[in-house]
């Protein structure tokens, strides 16, 4: 059991180790069995940032952990269980994108809870670039 344990403990910690901006990109995903990663076109980067850190402030059971110009952690729980979830918006001006991550801080598969939940927030960008 303590092996086990201290497996788990090792994969939360390299997952966590990921999280933030590496070579000013969001890290990618090392399998999309718990993790989603996608770079959505914006033509205003850093104004969608901010119309999606405000969806993500809406969202139940999610807390932002850390806020900058131009870059959100989250942490999403699930309903029943509690499962913590890390998401992650990067707005990349020079490029017209916004990078978003979302990945599982346990376990083998997330069911596709993280690809869904950046389907979600992106439709807002599309939304917002539609009008």
């Amino acid at each position: 059991s303590t092996r086990k344990e201290s497996s788990a403990a090792s994969d939360v910690y390299k997952r966590q180790a990921d999280l933030g901006i590496h070579g000013s990109e969001l890290s990618p995903c090392m399998s999309t069995a718990h993790c989603a990663r996608q770079d959505w076109l914006s033509s205003n980067p850093q104004s969608d940032l901010q119309t999606l850190i405000a969806a993500v402030r809406e969202t139940p059971r999610t807390i932002i952990v850390q806020e900058d110009d131009d870059y959100i952690h989250a942490e999403a729980s699930s309903a029943l269980f509690g499962f913590v979830d890390d998401l992650e918006m990067l707005a990349v001006p020079a490029t017209g994108m916004i990078q978003s991550r979302s990945i599982s801080r346990l376990g083998d598969s997330d069911l596709g809870v993280n690809a869904a939940r950046l389907d979600r927030l992106k439709i807002l960008i599309n939304e917002k670039e539609q009008n």
